[in-house]
């Protein structure tokens, strides 16, 4: 952010429990298995009213925001000394505190360990392939990196069926699971001697 705001409790992807819910909350309750979402969504505003963004008004990315909306405060502190946000999840955390519209409902039954890159990584990956680029059913695509969020993309492009998904990485090690998420090809810069998109 602009103005860095520290100390601060950072994370932003996570699966959790309910613990308790404040005045009003009626989306979930106490005992339901969530996913903390840093884009949330009020569903009032236009963006929420929109199937063209996700960029809610009132819960859009603030970097900058320390505190719950409706007051400014922390929810966290040390000693009596302030500890802040971020991105309105702070999931490197045991507990945390969110507004409701960052939090998703999910099925109980999945481990929370193994969902809770539901919540960032692969939302982003396939999201931005499936929604975003719109891959062409036989076309190309090219990923660079694949980390979480580079197989969820080409996760996405695999179900646009497109025919060549070429993963780009300065690791190989990561080019054999690259396949399971349907990475046809691969390049490691580092083997090259010109630019990669060459």
């Amino acid at each position: 952010g602009q103005n860095p705001l520290f100390p601060r409790i950072l994370g932003h992807e996570a699966g959790g429990v309910v613990e308790s819910v404040g005045e009003g909350v009626i989306d979930v309750q106490p005992g339901d298995h969530v996913l903390p979402i840093f884009t949330g969504e009020c569903r009032e505003c236009p963006h929420c009213l929109s199937e063209a963004s996700n960029m809610c008004d009132l819960l859009r990315i603030n970097t900058e925001r320390g505190g719950m909306l409706h007051d400014g405060h922390t929810r966290f502190s040390k000693d009596g000394k302030p500890i802040y946000h971020f991105l309105g999840t702070s999931t490197f955390s045991e507990y945390t505190v969110v507004h409701v519209g960052q939090v998703a409902k999910i099925n109980p039954e999945a481990p929370l360990d193994k969902v809770c890159v539901l919540s960032c990584g692969m939302s982003t990956g396939f999201g931005a392939t499936v929604n975003v680029a719109k891959p062409k059913k036989g076309g190309s695509v090219a990923i660079f990196g694949l980390g979480a969020v580079g197989l969820a993309a080409a996760e996405g492009a695999r179900v646009c069926e497109a025919s060549r998904i070429i993963g780009i990485d300065l690791n190989p090690n990561r080019f054999e699971e690259a396949k399971k998420f349907g990475c046809t090809e691969f390049v490691n810069p580092k083997d090259h001697n010109k630019p990669v998109q060459e």
